[in-house]
């Protein structure tokens, strides 16, 4: 899907933001000491603290620029939240408490978001709103390379990283101290616990504003967005105690070595007796599921000379959020001031002709019917309006909002308007498929994906006699069929459109391995079932802007890219 952005960068020649830069602000831009560049930190509109389910309503744009940087902003929420745990984890030795970790937290900063709408000037973007925004973040950060997941600290949440102890997750890390502390006195299931979390959403990570970069506002108008909270899109998962353990050690060795013996030769204990038959659930969960942690280590006296053993206990556990309240939202916006010459310049460009800034919007729309023993066939009535893109999400449980995995499925195609996508039916883990997505998501050539969306595109998750134990993160999966050729510089919408009339989507498809090793019908050997796979429909969109009658705006949702800019050039 993010091959459409790609246009942006085609038609500078047609005035969008960077041929503003090239043509009438680079020169003009200098730091004088009065024309400079700054972040301003912007305090939102809606009143603090904002208890749970309230909306927030804050400016993107202050009146010290004339420029705002939407690509170098971003949106920094504080919040603290009652976590629910139905373990008191409290079997643990005094050694290990501080060692042994779980993380809390998001994929991406921007799946925090839950619903969103946009403000031009004071007055609602007709189209802007968005329903279900986690959602929306969920499939365009999914397909984002490796490089910027990795590089961009704090805002994504790598599960390899998280496994890890890396410190730069978009999250918190809770050690067994901790929750110790917290839920020691309570007597009743389940235990409550607050925990403080820091999310940091970058504005172009929320797809409407994706291709933004500098934005006169000085000349168009303020903008600002009002959004929700979504309490269900945070994830959980138990870090890899050997390494934390190790780094506990590492910190602390001075503190460990002036303590005594015990905690040096527990922690050497652990290390020379860890197992793998300690298998915890090595994947994110989603708040509300339930995992497999680990829920005590302890030292077991073998004999009276000496001889110790470990103990390890790892059960099923549920980790819920009960309310949050929001206590900080800052708008960390990036900008500078322009010289009067050059807004007057700029100004006089756009009387006659609009700001053109592409845009994309994800449109959800569960299908009716879950899958069956012998597979899934199920159908959707919708309109089609300039589809770039369907994405197919196949949720495990009611409650999984940023959790999806490989259905493991063959025979799988999506059928509308005459034409099957793809032409050949699917099969959901081989290699054929597997660049099919590469392509979808221009991840095939000079950017890499990730390793835990490569994953969920290839491993399988059962045999023909067996259900497979995930072994690595396998919650990213998702399918990307794509509608419209890549744009190679041609500026032309070749995707679906049935001017707004509804027509049939049918999807179909069957398990590889049929029966009870079928891990998508059999989401578990209790008898749970799905619920009904999610059809997504990506739409081109354009924000049109005009400094007439003191600055416009128009976010188009009906016309295509062709439609849009031959208004412009003609």
């Amino acid at each position: 899907m993010n091959r459409f952005l790609s246009k942006a960068i085609q038609v500078q020649s047609l005035n969008t933001i960077e041929g503003v830069l090239e043509s009438n602000a680079v020169t003009p831009f200098k730091n004088d000491g009065e024309h400079h560049y700054s972040i301003k930190e912007i305090k939102p509109e809606s009143q603090m603290p904002a208890l749970f389910d309230k909306e927030i309503m804050i400016s993107l744009s202050d009146s010290d620029h004339d420029i705002t940087q939407i690509q170098n902003s971003f949106l920094s929420i504080v919040m603290t939240a009652n976590l629910l745990f139905d373990n008191k984890f409290e079997e643990f030795d005094e050694s290990y408490k501080d060692g042994v970790v779980l993380f809390v937290g998001l994929k991406s900063g921007s799946n925090i978001i839950r619903e969103y709408t946009v403000y031009h000037r004071g007055r609602t973007i007709d189209g802007s709103l968005q329903n279900d925004a986690t959602t929306e973040s969920f499939i365009y950060n999914t397909i984002k390379p490796k490089s910027e997941k990795n590089n961009r600290k704090h805002i994504h949440s790598l599960y390899d990283n998280i496994h890890k102890f890396d410190t730069s997750a978009c999250g918190t890390y809770i050690t067994m101290r901790e929750i110790e502390e917290a839920i020691a006195d309570q007597g009743n299931v389940p235990y409550k616990m607050p925990v403080r979390f820091r999310i940091s959403v970058p504005l172009d990570d929320l797809l409407i504003f994706s291709a933004f970069t500098d934005y006169p506002n000085g000349i168009f108008g303020d903008l600002k967005i009002k959004f929700k909270i979504n309490p269900n899109a945070f994830v959980f998962a138990q870090v890899n105690p050997t390494i934390s353990l190790a780094k506990y050690y590492t910190m602390n060795k001075d503190e460990l070595l002036s303590s005594g013996q015990q905690k040096l030769m527990d922690i050497d204990l652990f290390f020379r007796n860890w197992s793998l038959t300690f298998q915890y659930t090595n994947q994110f969960t989603q708040l509300g599921c339930t995992a497999d942690l680990i829920t005590g280590i302890n030292v077991k006296n073998l004999t009276e000379s000496g001889l110790k053993n470990l103990i390890c206990n790892i059960n099923p556990v549920t980790i819920s959020m009960m309310n949050y309240v929001v206590t900080e939202v800052t708008a960390n916006m990036a900008g500078y001031k322009a010289t009067d010459e050059c807004l007057a310049r700029v100004r006089a460009f756009y009387a006659t002709r609009p700001f053109v800034v592409p845009a994309q919007r994800v449109e959800i729309w569960p299908f009716p019917t879950s899958a069956t023993l012998t597979g899934i066939r199920t159908s959707q009535n919708i309109p089609l309006s300039h589809v770039t893109d369907f994405c197919l999400l196949f949720p495990k449980d009611a409650r999984a909002t940023t959790c999806f995995e490989n259905p493991c499925y063959q025979n799988m195609q999506l059928t509308t308007c005459g034409r099957n996508f793809p032409d050949m039916p699917m099969n959901t883990t081989d290699q054929q498929f597997f660049q099919l997505q590469l392509n979808a998501s221009n991840l095939d050539l000079l950017f890499e994906a990730t390793d835990e969306f490569e994953d969920a595109l290839t491993t399988p998750r059962n045999t023909a006699t067996r259900r497979l134990n995930p072994h690595t993160d396998l919650t990213s999966f998702m399918i990307t069929l794509q509608c419209e050729r890549n744009s190679n510089g041609a500026l032309t919408f070749d995707g679906l459109d049935t001017k707004n009339q509804n027509t049939s989507v049918e999807l179909r498809g069957a398990p590889i391995y049929q029966g009870v090793t079928d891990s998508y019908f059999n989401v578990d050997t209790s008898g749970k079932r799905p619920p009904p796979p999610i059809l997504c429909t990506v739409h081109d969109t354009f924000w049109l802007f005009s400094p007439n009658q003191g600055g416009s705006c128009i976010y188009d949702t009906t016309h295509s890219f062709d439609e849009v800019i031959g208004s412009v050039t003609g």
